[in-house]
């Protein structure tokens, strides 16, 4: 299971637990194992609910990146492993914020699936105090990462 951790508003980090019986869980001694990077203005303040999809080779990982406290954006990364060695991907962030629209303060929350020849990312946007869900569509199953 991959969760995030840290502070009670907005968790800094992801980590990773594993359990038997989906019951009791033990995290791993290297936790976090996905943590903001300050030479990412778009991230540098923390990372955090995250989604990881297994794939053929690689763990794809949609994650938020604040960039302070109130300003979200959504990213992605990938893995071997889906526990170590993160890249992240060099376009990101994939969804931002857009002005004077719905999503303006803030893009975050993402789910996504991959149907027949798109990928469909739900997430929800905030604009002020407002936050409703949106819907981004990727068509065709190459997402160039």
């Amino acid at each position: 299971m991959w969760y995030s951790g840290g502070e009670q508003y907005e968790p800094d980090a992801i980590g990773y637990a594993t359990s038997k019986d989906g019951l009791h869980w033990t995290k791993l001694k290297n936790n976090p194992i996905f943590k903001a990077d300050p030479s990412k203005s778009w991230e540098q303040y923390k990372v955090t609910a995250c989604q990881v999809i297994e794939r053929e080779n690689d763990y794809l990982m949609f994650y938020i990146g604040f960039y302070d406290i109130n300003f979200a954006q959504i990213g992605m990364a990938r893995s071997k492993d889906g526990i170590s060695g993160w890249e992240r991907y060099s376009g990101n962030p994939i969804i931002s914020p857009t002005e004077n629209s719905w999503d303006a303060s803030a893009t975050y929350k993402p789910f996504a699936i991959q149907e027949k020849d798109r990928w469909m990312l739900w997430y929800n946007g905030r604009n002020e105090h407002l936050e409703q869900i949106g819907l981004a569509i990727h068509n065709g199953h190459d997402l160039s990462f």
